[in-house]
């Protein structure tokens, strides 16, 4: 079997030969004038015409090397058939096709199309040239890439030769458009905050730091367009939303990568129950327009999203599943030893509502897979969100738990600039305390709410997760076309 090193040498050697000839191996026009997919879809209408068309793809499999040599070309559209066929082709470009051509070229063949006695939709090639050389050969079609690592790293392999990759990809694109679209039918206006922050807050993690030389200071990486989306409240701008890519230093997991895609919207005079309300509707009308169903496989079970969402209290969830009885009055010395017990990490530095929190995600989460709302969560988990009217210890907030992933995270916005000052001072003691994952007090938000921002209701939606759920997906590389990886090392 010849090595890589050796195809390439033989490829290039054909590459020459095409040179030689006089012929440009990577021209700059081409005379394509159908897709595949036209062409096989007009296919009847086409052959009635009795005229030429060309067509172009690459070649994915070449089958004979005499007077008759069929082949499978591929557009992304679609595929088609071909056929050299000796005297309907002239010699010197039947001699050239088989010296030079190989599987992964990407061609053009002019001439007109008929159906083989096997049934098989051909076009009968009079004339054809080479419109890209490919010098590397393809995985093999029967196995693909094998590597996982090595399918996220060369990803356009990994599609090219898994149609079920490339459709799950496919339909990511329809879920971003539907979400798109339901919001800008609901009123919301799709608008653009910076990426680059002077401060990242808007959320609890940490930033990635970088430093623009020309105005020599340090910047970073959002976590989040939270708190410029709100400053667009206070500028008359009811609704609001922006699909866009968050950065966060942290770990990698199966539910995380390091640069990932959120929806956030908010609206003014809204609350977190009347966003509830809307975030189930807005799951619903996604999955009839990409799935056209209303329960879908996940995990070895089927979640229903036909039924109303399920709506338990963040504590429920804690007595029900680490049984916990007391979770809103234990000390942080007795959760330090239910974590223990748990297998959960404690470090040092982390807070009473950290090691909770890590508790329900490895205890309560994973339980709930048909779709459910929590509510009811402890005010030291987040410093944007209003307390609850029925409870000054919680907050008013909802998460959307479906097949153990937190899809949406949502509360009704402080909008409050004094106790909003006061909770960004608890969050700068928690800093200074050793935690990174803190929103570091940001003045010019505060000046932004000191002029007056309305009550208003917001919503985190994590697309990568929902397309997870929608595609059965377990890993979230497999849904990010080119996620982060570690260097390869030679």
């Amino acid at each position: 079997m010849a090595s890589l090193e050796e195809i390439r040498d033989e490829r290039i050697k054909k590459l020459n030969a095409l040179k030689r000839a006089g012929i440009d191996p990577y021209p700059v026009s081409t005379t394509i004038g159908l897709s595949l997919e036209e062409a096989v879809s007009g296919f009847n209408v086409i052959v009635k015409k009795k005229k030429s068309i060309v067509l172009g793809g690459r070649i994915k499999a070449i089958r004979g090397q005499g007077a008759i040599i069929f082949f499978d070309m591929y557009d992304g559209t679609g595929s088609i058939q071909g056929l050299i066929k000796k005297g309907e082709l002239d010699d010197k470009l039947q001699t050239l096709f088989v010296e030079t051509a190989d599987i992964g070229d990407f061609i053009e063949i002019k001439g007109k199309l008929f159906v083989t006695k096997r049934k098989e939709k051909t076009l009968l090639v009079s004339d054809w040239k080479m419109l890209a050389k490919s010098l590397r050969p393809l995985p093999d079609k029967w196995h693909g890439l094998q590597d996982v690592e090595e399918r996220f790293r060369r990803r356009y392999l990994d599609t090219l030769m898994s149609p079920e990759v490339k459709e799950r990809f496919v339909v990511r694109s329809k879920i971003i458009t539907a979400l798109r679209n339901a919001l800008n039918e609901s009123g919301y206006l799709e608008v653009e905050t910076p990426i680059l922050q002077p401060l990242a807050g808007g959320a609890l993690a940490e930033p990635f730091k970088t430093h623009h030389n020309a105005l020599d200071i340090d910047l970073y990486l959002r976590i989040a367009p939270e708190l410029y989306l709100k400053e667009l409240l206070v500028g008359g701008f009811p609704k609001v939303y922006e699909i866009g890519r968050n950065f966060r230093n942290e770990g990698i997991d199966v539910t995380h990568n390091p640069e990932f895609t959120m929806l956030e919207f908010y609206e003014s005079f809204s609350d977190a129950a009347k966003q509830r309300v809307f975030v189930e509707k807005l799951i619903k009308l996604v999955m009839k327009a990409t799935t056209k169903k209303t329960s879908l496989p996940y995990d070895n079970t089927t979640i229903d999203f036909s039924k109303k969402f399920t709506v338990v209290s963040y504590f429920d969830l804690l007595k029900r599943y680490a049984l916990i009885l007391n979770p809103e009055s234990i000390s942080r010395e007795e959760l330090r030893i239910k974590a223990n017990q748990f297998g959960v990490h404690v470090d040092d530095k982390d807070s009473t509502e950290k090691i909770m929190d890590n508790i329900y995600k490895k205890l309560c989460r994973p339980k709930l897979i048909q779709p459910t709302f929590i509510t009811d969560y402890p005010k030291a988990f987040s410093p944007f969100a209003k307390q609850s009217a029925e409870d000054p210890t919680l907050i008013d907030r909802f998460q959307l738990v479906v097949g153990g992933l937190e899809v949406v995270n949502a509360f009704s916005e402080l909008n409050d600039p004094i106790e909003q000052r006061e909770r960004y001072m608890e969050q700068d003691k928690k800093r200074r305390g050793g935690e990174a994952d803190v929103s570091p007090s940001d003045e010019s938000y505060l000046e932004a709410m000191e002029y007056g921002m309305p009550p208003a209701g917001g919503v985190g939606l994590g697309v990568d997760r929902l397309v997870m759920l929608l595609t059965d997906t377990k890993n979230i590389r497999e849904v990010i076309l080119f996620p982060t990886l570690r260097p390869k090392q030679d």
